[in-house]
């Protein structure tokens, strides 16, 4: 059996084994008592000149092996804009490095993501035209469910996670994620009629070949709709990672450039979260659980790392974060400018997260990161 060298252990069973009245007699008192017991605990804290924390900094090898946090190729999704066409690969000039793809295009670039071991792939569809529905949401051949039949027909799918991004924005005229109902110059997101029309493009997305479905409309009640749908689609076994806690972001901006989906009237800040607002992410969160989420994301992340770390110190659950279009974009900004040190900048972003709580990120770098940690 270990012995454990305990101060206060071992003072009490010395002392029991005392009794007091020949402790007092022979002055075998308190002080005493804590000078000899002193020398022999372990557990006390040393200060310097004995601790010196350096010592454990000076080779890369001895970092390495009291390393808190790591960061793998396999820890990253990478997110794909995919277009009609082919053998489209447009660049999208407010995120450098990333492109609207073609469905031949989209498989490439997926190809040459299992090669990194990469774990996944999250799918964003450009439609080629929209209503006022969204339609194209559920359709059989929407573009993201081509993409994702095309995929499942490449050796890539069985390396990669394929999850499908489930929104309306991209695929409605007026970019909002839910139905819009008008009153003169006022309008209201009318979220129960919506939650259908969610149900119906996640049973597209998985029969279409998605591992994952991943909600990020922010509707009440979306998880527990999308849940009944694929279940009673004999589809019980495709998990729902949901956006539970996506707030209301200026880092969105580039994005919605890449999947043309600004709103064409006001705001979502009715139903995305208001950024001040810690408690109210985590009821959401919560709320996301008990309809029936697998899984958690948290959007933005950078911004958000302290909603990050109360999440995971609250939920046993896997969860990742997104390191979204803005965050991208501000560094790349600074990488052009010579401002900060490419490869250093990006692995340390990406690091914090991880540090934060996050199992997985969603980042444009994954490529990028990849080949550095490979």
């Amino acid at each position: 059996m270990e012995r454990r060298y305990d101060f206060f252990t071992m003072r009490s069973k010395a002392r029991r084994q005392v009794p007091a009245k020949i402790r007092a007699s022979k002055g075998v008192g308190k002080n005493r008592f804590a000078a000899k017991l002193k020398k022999l605990s372990y557990n006390r804290r040393m200060s310097f000149p004995v601790t010196r924390m350096r010592r454990l900094r000076r080779t890369e090898p001895l970092r390495a092996l009291v390393r808190e946090t790591s960061l793998d190729p396999g820890d990253l999704i990478y997110p794909l804009f995919v277009c009609p066409g082919k053998a489209v690969r447009h660049p999208i000039v407010s995120m450098p490095g990333v492109f609207n793809l073609s469905v031949d295009e989209a498989v490439a670039e997926a190809e040459e993501c299992a090669e990194l071991g990469i774990g996944g792939l999250l799918f964003f569809g450009l439609p080629e035209s929209k209503d006022e529905q969204g339609s194209g949401a559920w359709a059989e051949d929407g573009i993201v469910q081509q993409a994702l039949r095309a995929l499942r027909k490449s050796s890539a799918a069985q390396k990669l996670v394929l999850i499908a991004d489930l929104c309306l924005c991209e695929y409605t005229s007026h970019g909002h994620c839910g139905l819009v109902v008008k009153d003169g110059d006022s309008y209201e997101i009318d979220n129960d009629p919506t939650l259908e029309l969610l149900a119906r493009a996640a049973v597209s997305q998985a029969r279409a070949g998605a591992d994952v479905i991943a909600p990020s409309d922010m509707m009440d009640g979306r998880v527990a709709a999308i849940r009944r749908a694929l279940d009673a689609a004999q589809l019980a076994q495709t998990p729902i990672l949901s956006y539970a806690s996506k707030f209301a972001s200026a880092f969105y901006g580039p994005f919605r450039d890449a999947a043309d989906s600004a709103p064409q009237f006001g705001d979502r800040r009715s139903y995305q979260m208001d950024g001040a607002n810690l408690r109210e992410a985590l009821r959401e969160i919560s709320l996301d659980l008990d309809e029936g989420a697998d899984m958690i994301l948290m959007k933005p992340a950078m911004p958000y790392l302290d909603v990050v770390r109360s999440a995971r110190d609250r939920y046993g659950v896997p969860m990742g974060a997104y390191q979204v279009s803005g965050e991208y974009s501000m560094l790349q900004a600074a990488f052009e400018k010579g401002w900060l040190d490419r490869k250093r900048a990006m692995l340390e972003s990406l690091v914090g997260i991880r540090r934060a709580g996050a199992d997985f990120i969603v980042t444009y770098f994954a490529k990028q990161a990849a080949k550095l940690l490979g």
